[in-house]
């Protein structure tokens, strides 16, 4: 449960990074492509590897986070996956900003 909170914190802020790409892209193509239909921009989406690849991963997690609520109570597994989820990226971002200021006192 810890692993898959772990993997869904970190995924996401690699999907939102995709999707700002791909919102960059839709911007500078709508100037000179006004008509966009729902397929093309969702293709243009997936074929954004910084977006599609945390993607599946993310789908990866979720598929190994149900199959562990045949075990767990569901009480149990969306409070450790829903905390984890939250407090690994806030753990890797405190542990980043120590190790950078250790670099830099050394």
């Amino acid at each position: 449960m810890v692993v898959v909170g772990l993997i869904w914190g970190a995924t996401n802020a690699f999907m939102r990074r995709g999707a700002i790409i791909w919102d960059r892209t839709m911007k500078s193509t709508s100037e000179t492509q006004a008509s966009h239909s729902q397929l093309k921009k969702w293709l243009s989406l997936v074929l954004i590897w910084q977006y599609t690849l945390p993607f599946v991963i993310n789908l990866s997690a979720s598929a190994v986070f149900f199959a562990i609520l045949r075990d767990t109570p569901i009480y149990l597994a969306v409070v450790v996956t829903n905390a984890t989820t939250r407090l690994g990226p806030a753990l890797l971002g405190t542990f980043l900003i120590v190790l950078g200021a250790s670099i830099c006192i050394l």
